[in-house]
């Protein structure tokens, strides 16, 4: 059982996991009902999620320059919270790239990538739910195997996305937009990855 004062670290965890979570539906959602009028509608949802995820940094950033005592290395600690945030980062990047590279028709593969991060995002809010009691967690490094699992798949999913745009898309600009649009959906899948494997170190290192 996790000391008291180590579940504030644990609960920002947690909320920073429900961030990206939340910021992974409005991608899938904006992307599957796909209206390019309303993406900077859309835009300023995923901004708020952002914004919010962000506080919960800040806050533990601040609380760790004073804390006595933490569950582990605050070196640790600060970088679960910054790569936690980009995760949240990155999947707001896809959406103001399709904004500002004036994506007008989605494309089928790009949903598939879209799914693989939600789907990436959801373990990852299991993963750290895990962590309070990451010594006697059953399903800790299982959820760790599913994450690189995704992300692998995601790879594989944006070689043959980025073949068929360059072989299918007679629309240069269409090309560009796209190949854009890819290459920080993938990002996201890797962002998710370097979670899985920082808990895994984080484990590695106090078990």
């Amino acid at each position: 059982m996790a000391r008291k004062n180590d579940s504030f670290y644990f609960d920002g965890f947690k909320q920073s996991a429900d961030y990206a979570c939340q910021a992974a539906h409005l991608l899938s959602d904006v992307m599957h009902t796909f209206d390019p009028a309303q993406l900077r509608e859309r835009m300023d949802d995923m901004h708020r999620i952002e914004q919010a995820a962000d506080e919960v940094r800040h806050r533990m950033l601040d609380e760790l320059v004073t804390a006595f005592i933490t569950p582990f290395d605050r070196e640790d600690i600060a970088e679960l919270s910054h790569i936690l945030d980009n995760v949240t980062d990155s999947i707001e990047g896809v959406l103001d790239r399709m904004y500002y590279d004036n994506v007008t028709v989605m494309r089928e593969d790009a949903l598939q990538m879209a799914d693989m991060v939600v789907r990436a995002c959801e373990r990852i809010a299991a993963l750290v739910g895990e962590l309070p009691q990451f010594k006697r967690s059953k399903t800790l490094r299982e959820l760790v195997f599913d994450i690189n699992t995704i992300e692998t798949d995601a790879d594989h999913v944006f070689i043959e996305a980025m073949r068929t745009l360059h072989t299918s898309c007679d629309d240069p600009m269409q090309v560009l937009a796209w190949h854009d649009v890819y290459r920080h959906l993938e990002q996201c899948a890797d962002d998710c990855e370097h979670v899985a494997d920082t808990v895994d170190s984080i484990v590695m290192k106090n078990s």
